[in-house]
């Protein structure tokens, strides 16, 4: 097969986005798509809108691009396999174990190749492979500022609404001394930033020997790894996060200001038939005590709209979490029924009533980001530029300038003047 770089559409989580680049690695290895030029559409689960924007990307792919080979991986794949493969659109499925080995696009390049190779995601038990393979990494995130870092895959808790845990399989991590070398090589190539990605990150070490933390894992990385200008934690479980990550948190500079958590909901009804394992006064408490261990921190969250048995005054104690935590970043996602999740079986809301009350919180968690944006608004802020006009501050926060900062990878000092509805307005300090 001739070298030719696939095109891989990647919909859902960080996590999603990190494994992409493990796949583009090993298609170009197996010479990507021969004659055919390959398609990899890496889709997402975790709700029945993100479900049918991959079908919809499917087909789009196929308009686009009639003699390409598709092929469909990722959760809602892993979940699904039959459905997938009975679209005409589709060549082949691949699991989200089966998607990151080596192997798995040369495979596919033999003529009698199996259409769906879809295993027990239950019984995969090994997450280093799932790592960049790439020997040349400064190239796997071309033309990025950050890399994503997978250092844990799976989650071993049964939230009521959630599918992912079918998708992912168990919760396995991946070995310290793993994830120190592939940081450091990110690191010596030019990367300015990695962010640590996982389905439950705070999981990280249960099951290794000696059961270490995640917190020790991120002071590893920021001791061994001193070229490294910025580490960041993408999403986790406030009840896990451990005492030393909390000491890190407060005192490494280099570790983001920066904390997104999995909320969910802000009653305690409903929290507990969500099976969530903590209660609305542990959020409050947990936020306040991130923003008196580090006060420039900025706090996201998810939040779902319209849970099952969700009445006004649940779906008002959720609303009002916002502001009580503090929060500048929330995800809004309006409940959607997996097949499968005991949630599913509880007698639904009303669809319109669902969006309503989503519409609402997006509206609260646009208030919530320009009382952010608003505390910005005079000070100087150090950004990582993604772009010559548009960086990231370290607490996340969208810095966009009025002219060219620098180059892509360069940190800058910007001076806020101003906000709009989806980034501050800076100039060069």
């Amino acid at each position: 097969m001739s070298e030719s770089s696939p095109v891989i559409i990647t919909l859902g989580c960080r996590l999603n986005a990190a494994e992409s680049e493990t796949m583009r690695a090993n298609a170009l290895a197996a010479g990507a798509g021969g004659a055919e030029k390959l398609v990899i559409i890496n889709s997402c689960a975790v709700t029945a809108e993100a479900v049918r924007q991959t079908r919809q990307a499917i087909r789009r792919q196929r308009r686009l691009m009639p003699a390409s080979r598709i092929v469909v991986t990722g959760c809602a794949a892993q979940i699904d396999p039959a459905g997938f493969a009975a679209m005409a659109e589709v060549d082949h499925v691949l699991g989200n174990d089966e998607k990151l080995r080596p192997d798995a696009f040369s495979i596919l390049a033999n003529p009698g190749a199996e259409r769906v190779r879809v295993n027990d995601i239950f019984a995969a038990r090994e997450t280093a492979a799932h790592l960049l393979t790439d020997s040349r990494p400064g190239e796997a995130f071309a033309g990025r500022t950050r890399a994503y870092v997978q250092v844990q895959n799976g989650c071993d808790h049964r939230c009521t609404f959630c599918i992912i845990p079918f998708g992912r399989g168990a919760a396995r991590s991946v070995p310290a001394g793993e994830v120190v070398a592939q940081i450091r090589a990110l690191a010596r190539s030019g990367y300015r930033e990695v962010v640590l990605t996982g389905v439950d990150l705070t999981s990280w070490g249960g099951d290794l020997p000696g059961h270490p933390a995640l917190g020790n894992l991120v002071a590893r990385i920021l001791k061994l790894v001193p070229e490294l200008p910025r580490l960041r934690i993408s999403s986790i479980d406030a009840v896990e996060a451990d005492p030393e990550l909390l000491r890190l948190f407060a005192g490494e500079e280099r570790l983001a200001p920066f904390l997104h958590l999995s909320l969910q909901a802000g009653d305690d009804l409903i929290l507990k038939r969500m099976k969530r394992r903590h209660s609305r006064a542990e959020a409050v408490e947990f936020c306040a005590k991130l923003r008196e261990l580090r006060p420039d921190c900025a706090l996201g969250a998810d939040l779902i709209a319209g849970f099952p048995t969700e009445d006004e005054a649940a779906f008002d104690n959720s609303r009002r979490l916002i502001a009580e935590c503090g929060l500048a970043f929330v995800h809004v996602f309006p409940f959607s029924a997996r097949t499968g999740t005991p949630a599913a079986r509880i007698p639904q809301l009303d669809r319109k009533l669902v969006k309503a009350r989503a519409a609402i919180l997006r509206a609260e968690a646009d208030l919530a980001l320009a009382r952010h944006f608003a505390r910005r608004i005079g000070h100087r802020v150090e950004t990582l530029l993604e772009k010559p006009d548009f960086g990231r501050a370290a607490d996340f926060t969208p810095v966009r300038f009025s002219g060219v900062a620098g180059d892509a990878g360069d940190f800058v000092t910007a001076m806020i003047g101003s906000a709009s509805a989806d980034a501050l307005n800076a100039q060069i300090a």
